[in-house]
């Protein structure tokens, strides 16, 4: 039996107890190593329980502060509502301890709305164009803890919500490398580098210190443990399926996540009636759906400007939104928004704010500026014009003309 196997066994049998006692046991083995903890935080179910956890570990004396501590929010700025406004709160909270807390997003134009309308780069997919998670999530994180590290005297101890049972992927890399560094199955899953972070490497490791914790200790420790001790954790529940939670075992992306094939999160969420008035977030997929359409974007002729033959990768190849597709996008967007609001109003509930004023300006300052994503000029024909109705130098007839 390999040592994930037997970790997988073993966890089966552990009380939510014997959980904690061995992620004390892991923070005390690896923690005293690093003068400056940082803990990743995306505002889901196990990076969540990892955060309250350490934090009631540190209150009450069980591990030993570090010289500071520093709570990393991935803010995607498409979270689904109940994570964002949880997390708010918690953050909150953290702040009121004296606890740093670092709000993470991308740079303005390469926030998710801002670079499909204002940039034109069509919404992801799984097949050709997945750019969203690294380019929204991982590179900003990457980038403001090597930020922090450069700031510090010492070595920094990266904690993470990783946990066994998530993806068979994850299990497979943690399969393969969960005794490096001197780092024990039992004691969390730690390393001494972060592989995103090539400029960083020998001053920062990484521990997941909640890896042997089953999904059930995950759950009673939000909806019991930590919502006892005052931590707004009572709505991230709403986000995996309510009461359900536990049982369906669900996970969660962005709000109208374009790579999922259902928007099971979603309607999870709207089954609460307190939840309810978020029913307009409905209109996201299919709206990203029909931005992808070829009669919003361009497409290569399948020329070069010299009129030669463009190679087999440039030929017919379907690129980005047109100005007016960016545009009807952007309504789309802001009527949402608005009617999830005015119904927040109404009935005293959080609003959403999915697209803030500095975005939407800047969406419309590229749109003003005739702003096309690297390689394209805009005189390219759409993607629902016939090949035979363009002429050779790549221009469309007069009555095709968009």
């Amino acid at each position: 039996m390999s040592k994930l196997q037997a970790t997988l066994w073993d966890r089966e049998r552990l009380h939510k107890d014997d959980a904690v006692e061995l992620t004390v046991q892991s923070l005390l083995a690896h923690g005293c190593d690093h003068a400056h903890w940082g803990i990743a935080w995306s505002g889901g179910k196990d990076s969540s329980a990892t955060l309250t956890l350490l934090v009631h570990l540190l209150d009450t004396g069980r591990i030993p502060r570090p010289r500071s501590l520093t709570v990393f929010y991935a803010d995607t700025r498409q979270e689904l509502p109940p994570l964002a406004i949880a997390a708010q709160r918690i953050m909150d909270q953290l702040r009121a301890r004296g606890i740093a807390v670092r709000v993470v997003t991308a740079p303005l134009e390469k926030r998710f709305l801002v670079y499909i309308l204002g940039r034109g780069v069509p919404p992801p997919n799984n097949n050709t164009l997945r750019w969203c998670t690294r380019q929204i999530k991982v590179d900003p994180m990457t980038a403001a803890i090597e930020q922090q590290i450069n700031a510090v005297d010492g070595t920094f101890l990266m904690i993470t919500g990783v946990r066994l049972g998530e993806s068979a992927a994850r299990d497979q890399r943690i399969a393969l490398s969960c005794g490096k560094d001197g780092g024990e199955c039992g004691q969390g899953w730690y390393q001494q580098v972060l592989p995103a972070a090539k400029g960083i490497r020998g001053r920062i490791a990484t521990l997941a210190p909640l890896l042997h914790w089953r999904v059930c200790h995950v759950w009673e420790w939000l909806m019991f443990d930590a919502h006892a001790a005052g931590w707004a954790t009572a709505d991230i529940a709403d986000a995996y399926g309510g009461d359900e939670a536990e049982e369906i075992n669900a996970r969660t992306g962005c709000t109208g996540c374009p790579l999922a094939q259902k928007e099971l999160a979603l309607e999870s969420i709207l089954k609460s009636p307190k939840w309810a008035y978020l029913s307009p977030l409905r209109g996201l997929k299919p709206l990203y759906r029909e931005l992808r359409l070829p009669r919003h974007r361009l497409k290569k002729t399948g020329l070069n400007a010299d009129g030669t033959i463009a190679t087999a990768k440039n030929r017919q190849r379907m690129g980005p939104l047109t100005f007016e597709a960016r545009l009807m996008g952007l309504d789309r967007i802001l009527s949402i928004q608005a009617a999830v609001n005015e119904a927040a109003v109404q009935i005293g509930r959080p609003a959403i704010d999915m697209l803030n004023a500095e975005e939407e300006a800047r969406i419309r300052e590229l749109i003003a500026a005739g702003t096309w994503p690297n390689g394209w000029d805009g005189d390219e024909p759409t993607g629902d014009i016939p090949q035979d109705m363009i002429y050779g130098d790549g221009a469309v007839q007069p009555l095709l003309v968009r």
